[in-house]
């Protein structure tokens, strides 16, 4: 175990060090001078003063050569400093903004995990119980709808439907907690995203599972059909349903861009956007940095639960 960690933090080490190198590479050849951006928008400064930008460079470290910038960049991350927005919130510390918006994106991303997976799972072993019968084809078709749909297209056709049709809420604009009513459309969407997949993993996998002889000798021993079901079927199925949740984890709470710029959530999604849109450097490279280690850690949760579902991956 204690091998298995210490490679993986290599792993970890030398990856997370590669994408931030890139990361910064992409920004400083290709993103733009941020202080000159503020003088192009005309946001914070009227005319462009290059005493003024060559002073602002220099307080935020942008008139140093690439490599003094990133070795500064890292020099300071590892000392917990993260660095201080340079346009988005002027000088406020990038860590205070991270742990402001990243738990509201992780509450989104881990409530929609978990009710596509409840519904994902369910529809999946139905379909395949009802293998070739009309239920299964009209799970299957539903699923293959709602794929069609992009997920920018959703948001706004359910609030047309719910808020201006139907007139069931109100509409849904903020972040007033998860467990307020307004929250409740946003995750709904979220989780829409990866329910197909989910639906196709568990229903092959249930497939594959019922043809197995172990299956066969239960029922001959007149094992009753939900003991089958749950206990038999369903824990080898998890196995590789598990490695899906794990990927769709990982694509919520860092790709739920659309759903939070449509319903103004100030998550972590939106920050990216906001951090791209005014090339602030430390916010992008906070972006990259908790999306680097929230795939670490989710693939890590997936290693760990593994060997509970499948004593042989135990073993091995």
């Amino acid at each position: 175990m204690a091998s298995f960690l210490f490679i993986r933090l290599l792993r970890w080490s030398v990856g997370l060090m590669l994408i931030l190198f890139v990361t910064y590479a992409m920004m400083y050849y290709g993103a733009g001078d941020p202080i000159r951006m503020m003088f192009i928008q005309g946001e914070d400064f009227d005319t462009e003063d290059e005493a003024v930008m060559r002073a602002l460079r220099a307080k935020y470290g942008l008139d140093e050569p690439f490599l003094v910038q990133f070795s500064n960049y890292i020099s300071h991350l590892l000392q917990g400093d993260w660095g201080r927005s340079i346009r988005l919130q002027v000088d406020r510390p990038v860590l205070e903004i991270v742990q402001f918006r990243l738990p509201i994106s992780m509450q989104l991303g881990f409530a929609a995990t978990l009710i596509a997976a409840v519904v994902g799972v369910t529809l999946g072993v139905v379909a395949a119980l009802y293998h070739n019968r009309w239920l299964d084809r009209l799970i299957i078709t539903s699923v293959l709808f709602v794929t069609s749909i992009p997920i920018f297209v959703i948001g706004p056709m359910l609030l047309l439907l719910l808020v201006l049709i139907l007139k069931w809420i109100d509409v849904p604009y903020g972040w007033n907690g998860l467990f307020h009513i307004d929250a409740a459309l946003p995750v709904a969407v979220i989780a829409i995203g990866p329910l197909p997949g989910i639906v196709r993993q568990t229903r092959s996998a249930m497939l594959e599972v019922k043809s197995q002889q172990y299956i066969t000798t239960a029922r001959a021993k007149g094992v009753s059909e939900s003991r089958i079901i749950l206990r038999h079927m369903l824990r080898p199925v998890m196995t590789p349903v598990i490695t899906t949740l794990g990927l769709i984890m990982i694509a919520l709470i860092n790709g739920s861009l659309f759903v939070e710029l449509i319903y103004n959530i100030p998550g972590f999604g939106l920050l990216t956007i906001e951090g791209i849109r005014t090339v602030d450097y430390p916010i992008i490279m906070a972006v990259a940095v908790v999306g680097t280690l929230i795939i670490f850690v989710s693939n890590f949760l997936v290693d760990m639960i593994y060997p509970i579902l499948d004593p042989r991956v135990r073993v091995q």
